[in-house]
């Protein structure tokens, strides 16, 4: 009775235990989700394919802050001559309104000198700012012109792919480096002007031009050291630009697998190419088998069949194999009565140091030379 009440609680307690275990099912994982997961990083090709269409690592932040910079580094340079030119574009004006009559003709020639005048002045500062642009350009992505970019797309006008652009990840931070960048400058501009108001009323009695002077000074001050700030945060910013790239362009495990095949082809197809060559050379090997004048051997694991003629420079190898191509070589060979010659250093030193269509290294002319020198005399004798 007790044995009985013994078995039938362990079969509760097991049934019990199965119950609780099927409750408590743990999650099957399917490490298929992360296939498409984008862990590797961007491959040489798709590094490439990007450059094509115009997606390189590019920060505006470096052309903004060295345009600025040399811009007012020309004017520094160039103002005294810019100024002097209009001054005397100004007395030219002015004098000839004075001593001539006002006339169509008049009109004509004050416009086309100021022409002149203004594009002496803005030459030499258009000329500064485009050289300063095309070579950050260039520092920045190389040589590369891709007119991608500026294809007229319709999913430009798709309004879902718009919102998903404006409050998109990269448009927010580029949200938050304009308010760090306006509030920076913000802050430099009023300890700027809170540490030079006090020298504007004293310009507002002193004469004009060196009321200019000062305040072209106090400008130029001004815009060096908001660009040496926006410099700086032109720096960071390409190099976040570079990392953010780097991102945009990695790849899935599944991406990297679709684009080796469609660059290097299937690697099944290329295994079975593979075999149908070495299929075919060995054909054509087992072909060349009966035209050899002396097959040596190991005598089991070895055969290499040679070829001699005064044609050539050296013995050449014509076939060679190992263990059941060694068999193969060794019973054609015998079905055309070509000479079988067993000498175990030879067929070895044959086997591993040369090719098929190889002429015999020289070191090992003279041992050749003996075996082919035994088959001509054999054959002699037989004929």
């Amino acid at each position: 009775m007790a044995c009985s009440m013994t078995s039938t609680g362990f079969w509760k307690i097991l049934s019990n235990r199965k119950r609780l275990q099927s409750s408590r099912k743990l999650p099957v994982l399917d490490l298929q989700l992360f296939n498409g997961e984008k862990t590797e990083d961007a491959t040489p090709k798709k590094k490439a394919d990007a450059r094509k269409k115009g997606q390189v690592a590019k920060s505006t932040e470096i052309n903004s802050a060295f345009v600025i910079l040399v811009a007012f580094f020309a004017l520094k340079l160039l103002g005294g001559h810019m100024y002097q030119e209009l001054a005397d574009y100004m007395r030219y004006a002015y004098l000839s309104f004075a001593v001539t009559d006002f006339n169509i003709n008049l009109v004509r020639e004050i416009f086309l000198h100021f022409g002149i005048v203004f594009f002496k002045i803005t030459l030499p500062l258009m000329l500064a700012i485009l050289i300063t642009s095309l070579a950050i350009n260039f520092f920045q992505v190389g040589f590369n012109v891709s007119f991608e970019p500026i294809m007229p797309k319709l999913d430009k006008l798709n309004p879902l792919s718009g919102f998903k652009r404006i409050f998109s990840k990269r448009a927010l931070v580029e949200l938050f480096k304009s308010l760090f960048k306006v509030g920076l400058i913000g802050y430099f501009i009023y300890r700027f002007l809170a540490a030079e108001t006090g020298r504007i009323p004293e310009l507002l009695g002193a004469e004009l031009s060196y009321s200019i002077t000062v305040a072209v000074s106090m400008i130029l001050d001004l815009v060096f050291q908001i660009s040496a700030v926006m410099l700086i945060l032109a720096v960071l910013d390409f190099c976040y630009q570079r990392w953010e790239h780097s991102q945009s362009l990695k790849m899935s495990k599944q991406e990297v697998k679709d684009e080796y095949k469609q660059t290097e082809g299937n690697p099944q197809i290329k295994g079975k190419i593979k075999e149908r060559q070495r299929a075919m050379a060995m054909r054509r090997m087992m072909q060349e088998v009966p035209q050899a004048d002396v097959v040596v051997t190991n005598p089991t694991h070895f055969a290499v069949a040679l070829k001699y003629d005064q044609t050539m420079t050296a013995p050449t190898i014509i076939a060679k194999g190992q263990d059941l191509i060694a068999k193969r070589i060794k019973d054609i060979a015998k079905e055309h009565r070509v000479t079988i010659v067993e000498n175990k250093p030879l067929a070895r030193a044959l086997y591993w140091g040369a090719e098929v269509g190889d002429i015999v290294p020289p070191e090992l002319y003279k041992s050749v030379a003996e075996v082919l020198a035994y088959v001509y005399r054999l054959k002699k004798k037989l004929s």
